[in-house]
């Protein structure tokens, strides 16, 4: 959920060292933050996929939107999630494990791994198709991988204006980390698809027809005893606190804690995520 950039070799770099582990490290936090927007995944998978359907989801983290995918359509489908993150897939399979759900994952970059042509009825994302150093070519072959007739739905969040709390821990830290990275429009990370109609030719020019774009705002919380925990971890500001000494650290997480209060009533901390959600069919 944070700015994340560069090659497929920089994002397997990345998502496999810290920022995969903070993720895995805020399982807990982000499965009830990010659990509004499976519904939409979920029962779209459902409206258009029979029991044996065959489902891949795409950036699929820790794998719960694979699992409740799985869960919806029953035994006879076959779901597969793909992520770029070792630690993430490792937790993916443990969540399925635990939850005795029969879900397959591939550790794998969508962009280039070889999956068998014409395999999946439906393909969906959460927020995981954002990050591709070339997204008309990741696009391309999921479309590659996808039946002719295939559905593909996914969510991606709309630009840094329709989500300040998803900038609000960056601009704090701003004055204190004056090395945090920039974001720039179309690069790879959260917001490479706040514009709907570049989002409209990547899908195009990868193959996909019938593209469809709404936006979708969601209502989200979490507890406000894991905002700091939250921050301190994921996206630009986690990354850099990595590497900075402990007297620094407490004055940036003091520093970003009070600007985080607007958002905060009570126990929980509340936010309207600014979303698409897109449809398209390989045809």
């Amino acid at each position: 959920m944070g700015v994340e950039r560069g090659t497929g070799e920089d994002q397997a770099a990345r998502w496999s060292g810290g920022a995969g582990q903070a993720w895995v490290e805020a399982q807990a936090v982000l499965d009830g933050l990010l659990r509004p927007f499976e519904a939409p995944l979920v029962d779209a998978v459902a409206a258009s996929v029979g029991p044996e359907g065959r489902v891949l989801d795409v950036g699929c983290g820790t794998g719960g939107t694979t699992v409740a995918v799985a869960r919806r359509l029953g035994p006879g489908a076959r779901c597969v999630g793909v992520d770029i993150s070792e630690p993430m897939i490792v937790a993916a399979r443990e969540r399925a494990e635990r939850e005795a759900t029969p879900v397959s994952f591939v550790r794998a970059d969508a962009q280039d791994h070889a999956f068998e042509p014409g395999t999946f009825d439906a393909v969906v994302s959460r927020f995981g198709v954002m990050f591709f150093g070339d997204p008309v070519r990741a696009f391309a072959n999921l479309r590659r991988a996808a039946r002719d007739g295939a559905g593909l739905r996914f969510v991606a969040w709309r630009g840094p204006a329709d989500n300040p709390f998803m900038t609000t821990a960056e601009r704090a830290a701003a004055p204190l980390l004056p090395d945090l990275p920039v974001r720039r429009p179309d690069e790879p990370g959260q917001f490479a698809f706040a514009d709907a109609d570049r989002v409209r030719r990547v899908l195009a020019d990868g193959g996909w027809s019938g593209i469809d774009i709404r936006p979708l705002d969601v209502e989200c919380s979490f507890p406000e005893r894991e905002l700091a925990g939250y921050f301190s971890r994921m996206g630009p500001v986690g990354q850099a606190l990595r590497a900075v000494d402990e007297t620094t650290r407490q004055k940036v997480v003091e520093t970003v804690r009070a600007a985080f209060e607007p958002f905060v009533h009570g126990p929980d901390v509340r936010f309207t995520a600014g979303c698409w959600v897109v449809d398209a069919r390989a045809s």
